[in-house]
């Protein structure tokens, strides 16, 4: 696939995504031939402060490419269902931030620090989890290893990005339908669609996806999903039940030589959103351990960590660059 002069990648989708997916292959020094940004309509745009002369989503648009990131719309209509097949079929392995694939059992749903081993064998699809679930497990991984899990509680405190350029104008402006009610100086537990045994969509998400990402099929994982009125970051108020008990010191080693985990071991030391912003790891505080019983709080940048640099560093592990 590679050549002396890198990768040829397109990035479909000019969204809050797909701008900080081209600002994550700039920074992170992706091996690039060649950048093309792809949209539903072709125009001139401005991706963090790089102009860009958008192409058409179409099948003849990823001929000679080698890695498709799609961060468009999700569902039935949606690029990755339209087109990820005929970018595959050009040769381009895909890389769906959205989650159409991520439970196709053919599929990998990856977090390089976790489970990168789920690459080997794929067949041109990669799936990119959801965001909060991208830092949980980050988190869990550690924890599952050392000590094994017994059951999950979660608690997110989601930024209003993570609904997009709408989720933003509304916490600017006060208005809006990106949420079911005001957002600004409020909460709201609802993240998605409500299904018949109470659990919202986002929530069905985070227990599902974490049970495949961390092998763990059977997994008790009871998460509820809040926005909040903050601009970018999510935060976590996680409670783990381990299969053994363990000392507060093997827990905060597990955290502090973990990859990918920012953590710095003082009590008195919590990330918060603000902090995580514009980083792209996963930030760990106030972690208390009670036995068997560990609670922490983590924060991430849900457009980084989230979903592009994650992304990003699937597509790093495929070529053999180092994941940092």
């Amino acid at each position: 696939m590679q050549t002396k002069d890198g990768y040829s990648v397109a990035v479909v989708g000019a969204g809050l995504v797909g701008e900080r997916l081209v600002s994550e292959l700039r920074r992170r020094r992706f091996p690039l031939r060649e950048l093309r940004v792809l949209a539903r309509s072709s125009r001139r745009a401005i991706l963090d402060g790089e102009e860009f002369e958008i192409g058409v989503a179409e099948p003849g648009a990823f001929e000679g490419v080698d890695f498709a990131f799609f961060a468009g719309t999700e569902g039935e209509k949606g690029a990755a269902v339209q087109l990820a097949r005929e970018a595959i079929d050009r040769g381009a392995t895909v890389i769906d931030n959205g989650s159409d694939f991520r439970l196709d059992p053919r599929v990998p749903l990856v977090v390089p620090e976790v489970n990168a081993g789920a690459l080997e064998g794929h067949e041109g699809l990669i799936a990119n989890p959801n965001c909060s679930t991208i830092q949980m497990v980050v988190t869990l991984a550690p924890l599952a290893r050392r000590f094994g899990l017994r059951k999950v509680v979660v608690s997110t405190y989601q930024a209003v990005s993570g609904a997009g350029r709408g989720g933003v104008e509304a916490l600017q402006s006060g208005a809006g339908e990106a949420f079911p009610k005001p957002i600004a100086g409020n909460a709201i537990p609802l993240i998605g669609s409500v299904g018949e045994d109470g659990y919202t969509s986002e929530e069905r998400k985070m227990r599902e996806e974490s049970r495949k990402i961390l092998s763990l099929p059977d997994l008790p994982v009871y998460a509820t999903a809040v926005r909040i009125p903050v601009h970018t970051g999510h935060s976590e108020s996680v409670y783990v039940e381990l299969e053994r008990e363990a000392e507060p010191g093997e827990v905060l080693s597990a955290f502090g030589e973990a990859p990918g985990i920012s953590f710095s071991g003082d009590p008195d030391d919590f990330p918060t959103p603000l902090e995580a912003a514009g980083e792209p790891g996963t930030f760990v505080g106030r972690v208390r351990v009670e036995g068997d019983r560990v609670s922490y709080w983590c924060v991430a940048d849900n457009l980084l960590k989230g979903a592009a640099t994650n992304a990003v560093q699937i597509a790093e592990t495929l070529v053999g660059a180092r994941v940092r």
